[in-house]
């Protein structure tokens, strides 16, 4: 199994009205950002580079004047994620409400 750790555009995504509406976190990989992206074999390593990253002043200065995704002004959030395999978005399946 591999992991790789890349650049994403995070956000919240609008899930339905059901308990006077839900929203569900969603991301997209961010391919201006590719340079940033590597693979490891090991998941620890995996989520040691990314909490790097997410600390990292690269990621601040790029969410710089971004508002929370929590916002109505939300434009998302740059987040460095460790996924299975290669870059993809996710969720790869809308969630449904229970």
């Amino acid at each position: 199994m591999s992991y790789t750790v890349a650049i994403y555009l995070v956000d919240l995504a609008y899930g339905g009205p059901e308990e006077g509406g839900w929203y569900y976190e969603c991301g997209e990989p961010a391919p201006e950002f590719a340079a940033k992206t590597r693979g490891f074999a090991r998941e620890n390593d995996a989520h040691r580079y990314c909490k790097k990253l997410n600390g990292s002043a690269f990621l601040d200065d790029l969410n710089k004047g971004r508002p929370s995704i929590c916002s109505v002004l939300s434009r998302g959030l740059y987040s460095a994620v460790v996924r299975e395999g290669n870059p993809a978005p996710y969720p790869a399946i809308k969630p449904h409400y229970e």
